[in-house]
């Protein structure tokens, strides 16, 4: 492939945002719309030159070495910021410039433009789409025989003019010897005093440089975002996209209005994703899985056959034919082996639990290894935590844990020990022992209907009252 560098426009402040984040960091399906930019742009280019600009510093420290940098102190238009990557631009070979806010433009999309590009021998070749309304947008102006003669900004166009529908969406691709010719050319002897990557055209043209363009078949893969109303469009646009390609791919989505996946998020054939679940971040889904409704899954590799039903799952790894839920919440650092049954209203952060454990409903699991075909019953603690410190509890293989205990750890639990119900277990059980801690049990007779008076005497008083 020719060498080509991309030159991304992320300078602007952004201020129909109304955000102190920087425009381009904004998240559209889980990834800020300048990462989705540069991916795209990735596919044909070798080298991302990113300008920035309002709030450069925080877009540097995202993306860190992944791309090169360069600064536009001032806001003086689109062909200025070309104009501060000159010095990074090839010697020969092609540009392509675009914006940092079109998060929709496609690796396919912009293949297809470098294709037009090669194909039609051009010095510039522009990126252009037929919207139902073009207000705003500059117009693509051809002559008779249908040539590129210019483009033509909303303030600048005659009557005639604002009635084409063929719009610039502001990416290109240049030959580089063309574009620095133009850049240092190019004027700002208009009413804002900005230089306008659209003039280089004009100037190109002068050159006698042949410009072409390639025309989106969806104008809204052009969409710029601007403001909070045009990120919640390019998010729905965007999820659209995520989940066709995922049910084309043999993934059955019940409700793919009601169904959040970020983009990179992989899914197995055969899975089922049931409404209102978040497939969110570094998430991968193993084959017929059953996800949903009303669950959120973040950054998880989840095996096959898994199953997870109204509870949240963050940085966790599952294996298969797992079962959680519902209303269960797997911290950071949970694994689950092959197997493990995780019932309702279980909390489990930074733990193991080995092939076919169970903790079926009411426990919390906290700094914990637990071994194979382990039951934890209701209302089973590990109390990893002393005020100061996080302590670590082992339970190995085939231990039972009865109702309502308590580990308080560091504990060690031996291989088929058995807690009795209620304990509270301060030393470590070796293996195959019963473990009992409990206060003595003491019976008054008689005295129960005391206290039973005294309740129903404050009942009549707490009625009359009210009466």
């Amino acid at each position: 492939m020719e060498k080509m560098a991309a030159v991304i426009l992320a300078a602007g402040e952004g201020k129909r945002m109304k955000s102190k984040r920087p425009k381009v960091l904004h998240p559209v399906c889980g990834r800020p719309m300048l990462e989705h930019v540069i991916e795209a742009a990735k596919s044909i280019c070798s080298e991302i030159i990113v300008v920035i600009g309002h709030k450069g510093e925080e877009i540097k420290s995202f993306f860190a070495d992944a791309v090169s940098y360069v600064e536009q102190k001032e806001q003086l238009g689109t062909a200025h910021a070309v104009m501060q990557a000159k010095s990074l631009l090839p010697a020969e070979g092609t540009v392509l410039v675009l914006c940092g806010d079109t998060p929709l433009l496609t690796a396919e999309t912009l293949q297809g433009l470098w294709q037009t590009f090669k194909d039609t021998q051009a010095a510039a070749t522009i990126l252009s789409a037929r919207v139902p309304d073009p207000y705003g947008y500059g117009r693509i102006i051809r002559d008779a025989l249908g040539n590129v003669q210019k483009i033509v900004e909303e303030k600048d166009a005659g009557s005639e003019e604002r009635a084409v529908n063929e719009i610039n969406t502001g990416t290109y691709i240049f030959a580089v010897n063309y574009l620095r010719r133009a850049l240092s050319e190019v004027k700002n002897d208009n009413a804002q005093q900005e230089y306008y990557l659209t003039d280089c055209i004009a100037l190109i043209l002068q050159y006698g440089g042949k410009v072409t363009t390639h025309l989106l078949d969806d104008y809204r893969l052009a969409l710029g975002v601007n403001d909070r109303l045009q990120l919640a469009q390019a998010q729905q646009i965007m999820q659209e996209r995520i989940n066709r390609q995922l049910m084309e791919a043999g993934v059955t989505i019940i409700d793919p209005q009601s169904t959040y996946i970020d983009a990179g998020v992989k899914v197995g054939q055969d899975t089922v994703i049931w409404p209102q679940t978040l497939l969110r971040g570094k998430t991968y889904i193993g084959e017929g899985c059953v996800l949903g409704p009303n669950t959120e899954i973040t950054d998880c590799r989840i095996g096959n056959g898994v199953v997870i039903r109204h509870s949240v799952a963050t940085g966790c790894v599952l294996e298969d034919d797992v079962t959680v839920g519902p209303f269960a919440h797997l911290r950071p650092h949970t694994e689950l082996k092959t197997g493990v049954k995780i019932g309702d209203f279980v909390e489990i952060k930074k733990s193991s639990l080995g092939r076919g454990s169970k903790v079926a409903h009411l426990a919390y699991i906290g700094d914990a290894q637990i071994g194979q075909d382990v039951n934890i019953g209701a209302g089973a603690i590990v109390v990893n935590y002393d005020g100061q410190n996080k302590h670590q509890t082992t339970i190995r293989d085939n231990a039972f844990i009865g109702c309502n205990s308590n580990l308080v750890a560091p504990v060690k639990i031996g291989k088929g020990a058995f807690i009795a119900a209620g304990s509270t277990i301060t030393r470590d059980v070796p293996d195959g022992a019963l473990a009992i801690e409990r206060g003595q049990q003491v019976n008054k007779e008689g005295l129960a209907s005391r206290f039973l008076q005294k309740k129903v005497a404050k009942n009549d008083e707490s009625r009359q009252e009210k009466e």
